[in-house]
């Protein structure tokens, strides 16, 4: 990476909000930024504006709401990172038209939630839940009746993306037998059968384990129909979203015995802070595993999700790389020594690149590098020119219609 940027380091804002984890910092500081504030607490709002204005990097987390008023207000961002798996927290296709790069860390807490998930199997498969909520209330229910080993049983994963596939290697150490069904063809890692239809996958499961993303498709596509189709005395595990699976329909699945156990650590409405009550149908009952989205909440997912969305927006403010970006087009920028790279993000309309080749042709420009990706909203330029007309090279491009950004890298 180039040791300097158009704005140096020192003076490159940087607001880390929710507590973030100190390894987030650590990278920011060893890239060489150094004015960092990080607060413990979320912001929201007219609060956030205040604390924003004087920022041109931000970080958060979950609770955080970047809304396009927000996005609106502080054109001055140049990037931002959700340090977490998510971005439903952003307005994403406003920061895509303000041409605001946002990124995630999708993959930093694929083991916690698996070992969760693997965790919850073997305690619902030997009744722990039940036996720990007895010995609270001083039943000594010492017995083997309806407690089972986990090996030579069968899961059934739906969903094997990233942390699907991870609990079916997981759970295959056990010794358990796996199948699972995806939407799109997925290679079996270990001795995992892929299965051609959800009702494939299930049948026979003794433990299932649901791994999939909030859409249309998956809105309570867990229905009282497919928990009726579940094999007798099964279990079944949510880490996924909450509102794949119709609850009160669980519910009654569970008191009728039908379904031996669940655990669940997403739900269809969550408090959104510690001091919000939680309220679900399934509270009271000594079979069921509750827990509050903590799923991807350890010490070692944190620490890897700051080293990783910090390190994104380090590549994008020093090179101008948006691998990763969720909101603007992803490109990879090669280094090329002896030039200045120049960013320009613009409406994605017909004729704008020809005005850019052509302005720099009136200036007489030599382009020696030039790398462009558009999505239906914007496009986004990469030009590396001579030190000498990087100036000249900056002035042009800003008087281009429809230009969203444009900014001297290095």
């Amino acid at each position: 990476m180039h040791n300097s940027t158009s704005y140096p380091k020192d003076k490159i804002n940087i607001l880390l909000l929710e507590g973030i984890n100190e390894s987030a910092v650590e990278t920011f500081q060893k890239a060489g930024y150094t004015s960092i504030t990080r607060l413990k607490s979320a912001l929201q709002g007219e609060e956030l504006n205040a604390a924003l204005s004087e920022h041109r990097v931000l970080g958060i987390r979950s609770k955080t709401q970047i809304t396009k008023e927000v996005i609106a207000a502080n054109p001055q961002l140049l990037a931002m990172a959700c340090f977490c798996i998510g971005t439903n927290q952003v307005d994403l296709a406003r920061a895509n038209r303000e041409g605001l790069a946002v990124f995630n860390s999708p993959f930093s807490n694929t083991r916690s939630v698996a070992e969760l998930v693997i965790g919850s199997a073997i305690m619902l498969n030997r009744q722990i839940p039940q036996k720990n909520w007895d010995a609270h209330q001083g039943i000594w229910q010492k017995s083997h009746i309806k407690s089972y080993e986990l090996r030579g049983k069968t899961m059934a994963i739906i969903g094997y993306g990233r942390i699907g596939s991870q609990v079916s290697v997981l759970a295959e150490a056990m010794g358990m037998h796996i199948k699972y069904y995806d939407i799109e063809t997925k290679l079996p890692l270990g001795n995992a059968q892929p299965c051609d239809s959800m009702s494939e996958c299930l049948s026979g499961a003794h433990v299932v384990s649901l791994h999939v993303p909030a859409t249309e498709a998956t809105h309570y596509f867990f229905t009282d129909e497919v928990l009726t189709s579940l094999q007798e005395h099964s279990v079944i595990i949510n880490m996924s979203r909450g509102n794949v699976i119709d609850i009160d329909s669980l519910k009654k699945h569970l008191e009728s015995g039908h379904i031996r156990g669940a655990a669940l650590d997403v739900f269809p409405e969550e408090p959104k802070s510690m001091k919000d009550a939680f309220s679900s149908p399934l509270q009271g009952m000594s079979q069921v595993i509750l827990s509050p989205h903590v799923g991807g909440s350890t010490e070692e997912a944190q620490y890897n999700i700051g080293i990783d969305a910090a390190s994104k927006i380090i590549r994008y403010i020093e090179t101008g790389s948006s691998l990763g970006s969720q909101s603007i087009p992803e490109i990879s920028l090669p280094q090329l020594e002896g030039t200045h790279r120049i960013l320009h993000i613009h409406r994605n309309m017909p004729g704008v690149l020809s005005s850019i080749n052509s302005a720099l042709s009136e200036h007489s420009i030599n382009v020696q590098g030039q790398y462009l990706m558009t999505n239906n909203e914007i496009g986004y330029v990469a030009l590396d020119v001579p030190e000498s007309s990087s100036a000249e090279t900056l002035t042009a491009l800003k008087e281009i219609d429809h230009t969203i950004r444009a900014r001297v890298l290095f």
